[in-house]
């Protein structure tokens, strides 16, 4: 499998959601929805609201969290092929990130943290295409407009902007305009929210301000996180020390977005802790720059048998997870 992925053949697209179908099938095997009330934002609310409590509507939340899986797997490994972020164009990313979403029951069933990964991947794709851009005004303005939706959609993910505010530092000369541009449009939504509440004479702050609040999640312990956190962790150190290494040999552009995806990382593991919620769903966020790093894991390492024993090892536990694993059921 990992040389089948190796291949940057058209025929992966094909192979990779069938991969994601088998290593996702409680999806429908066992449909349901992560709603978490005090957490979600205003348009996930709605959209679930639409779909409604039935078994079918869970089936058809089920299909939707699959083709946004599938769809930002795509993204991921864009990022990663379209910007030289690896010595070759492989689909080794999108496969890491099928596999990383399979390690717990949360990253894969359909919550408002998925739908939102979805903007905030495409807000790093715009980014990184700045470099060497004389003029981005129209592209960081979509840029802070997909941060003012995703924050409608899971709030704390207005807090990416930081993290882009820091990859244009990075990027490109300081600009304060470009800043500026960035917060006007993540503004932008909450600007025409504001007039639909004025026009239907709702606007107050309770409605127009989501609450936000620091807490530490309180997360349940078992065997299944632990071996879970293993796998992730592993070729993830093991990606990270082959990406040190081939920093020498990469075009400043791509050293400069690997930083970017550290900061991306740090990030990540940060907002968990704003409006947390007792599950590790909103860790969701990591995955995309977790499967970057476990994609230069594969790549890179010089015994053939290591990448084919953490991906066999990783699939194993994912299938017997599945199987035994009540939190699938």
């Amino acid at each position: 499998m990992i040389a089948l992925f190796k291949q940057k053949a058209p025929a992966n697209i094909v192979l990779l959601f069938l991969f994601g179908l088998l290593i996702k099938l409680p999806l429908f095997l066992y449909p349901k929805v992560i709603v978490v009330p005090e957490t979600d934002g205003r348009l996930y609310t709605a959209l679930i609201q639409a779909l409604g409590p039935s078994h079918g509507s869970a089936i058809l939340a089920s299909i939707i969290a699959l083709f946004l899986l599938y769809m930002q797997a795509l993204m991921v490994n864009y990022l990663i092929n379209e910007y030289r972020l690896t010595v070759r164009q492989t689909f080794l990313p999108a496969m890491a990130y099928m596999l990383i979403t399979s390690l717990l029951p949360e990253w894969t069933y359909m919550s408002a943290v998925l739908v939102s990964n979805t903007f905030i991947i495409l807000m790093f794709i715009i980014l990184f295409g700045l470099y060497n851009v004389s003029t981005g005004n129209g592209k960081i303005y979509n840029i802070g407009l997909l941060a003012g939706l995703a924050s409608y959609i899971f709030f704390p993910s207005l807090f990416f902007s930081i993290s882009i505010v820091l990859g244009l530092m990075i990027l490109r000369p300081f600009r304060p305009n470009e800043v500026f541009l960035l917060f006007f449009g993540a503004l932008t939504p909450y600007y025409f929210y504001a007039v639909y509440l004025f026009l239907t004479d709702q606007l107050t702050v309770r409605h127009f301000v989501q609450a936000l609040y620091l807490h530490l999640p309180s997360l349940q312990h078992s065997l299944w996180i632990l071996v879970a956190t293993i796998l992730l962790c592993i070729p993830f150190l093991l990606g990270g020390y082959y990406v040190q290494l081939q920093l020498r040999k990469m075009l400043i552009q791509a050293r400069k977005n690997w930083s970017i995806l550290l900061v991306y990382l740090l990030l990540a593991f940060l907002i968990p802790f704003l409006n947390s919620a007792p599950s590790f769903y909103t860790w969701l966020l990591a995955a995309a720059p977790f499967a970057c790093f476990h994609a230069c894991a594969y790549l890179y390492t010089p015994r053939k048998w290591l990448p084919s024993v953490l991906f066999t090892a990783a699939l194993a536990f994912i299938l017997l997870q599945q199987y035994v694993s009540p939190a699938w059921h």
